[in-house]
């Protein structure tokens, strides 16, 4: 997909990888983003890098009017980047459930309840493309991880089902499968950690390239090919972990 004069949506946009994205976007000449927060105030900064371009769009992923609202709001969009989520720590034994179900809540219902507001969006604008951040634990899970690697893995299931679905409505679904990002999510877990302006960068490479699995960094391109050759080569790795 062509990001120049694109109108893109990002999910999350305060975090991160959200605000890189939205730089990287500007870089590339996109026509319009709406950068989606739970609150104005969470997305005051990015905003700022260019008020003439860059839009604020009031959107907590966990609530059904918000995103029937964010969607009549940026009726424009013709490219979603679901980014937004939450990571919660424990093996599955012992982790809070509420826990487990707050993952879950986010990044598996949020994020399909943001995609079913905006695909007729994008159908209407004559197709596009969406972009869930996923994980490299949707392919295989870190057990101290493992209510995020469960709800990853689910939405890389939905992914799947979804590219599936919307083809014939002219719409591509990718999917990103970062390893460690140095971005607050992670602040506490110690690994090697790649850069998110340089994620945000090989993310978009991507999606100008229509690559359907997206590994944008170093760590997840090498994981991710080991994956393809020995789907158990990946999990073993992360269970070092």
């Amino acid at each position: 997909m062509e990001i120049r004069d694109a109108t893109a949506v990002v999910t999350g946009a305060g975090g991160g990888l959200g605000r890189r994205l939205i730089q990287e976007l500007l870089v590339r000449g996109v026509a319009r983003v709406y950068a989606a927060g739970r609150t104005e105030g969470s997305v005051r900064d990015v905003v700022a890098l260019d008020p003439d371009v860059v839009v604020p769009l009031v959107l907590d992923i966990t609530s059904e009017s918000d995103a029937s609202a964010a969607a009549g709001v940026a009726s424009d969009a013709n490219l979603v980047f679901n980014n937004a989520g939450v990571m919660a720590f424990g093996a599955p034994l012992g982790v809070d459930l509420y826990a487990v179900e707050r993952d879950l809540t986010t990044n598996v219902i949020g994020t399909l309840r943001v995609t079913q507001a905006f695909v007729p969006v994008l159908e209407a604008n004559g197709g596009g493309t969406i972009v869930n951040t996923l994980s490299l634990l949707s392919l295989a899970p870190v057990t101290g991880m493992s209510p995020y690697s469960a709800s990853k893995a689910a939405s890389h299931s939905f992914t799947q089902s979804l590219r599936h679905e919307l083809a014939a409505r002219g719409i591509a679904v990718l999917g990103v499968y970062p390893g460690p990002m140095d971005t607050p999510m992670l602040d506490g877990v110690q690994a090697p950690k790649a850069k998110p302006e340089d994620v945000a960068k090989a993310i978009l490479d991507a999606v100008e390239a229509g690559e359907e699995y997206i590994a944008p960094d170093e760590f997840s391109a090498q994981a991710y090919a080991g994956y393809r050759s020995d789907p158990s080569s990946l999990e073993t790795m992360l269970a070092a972990f």
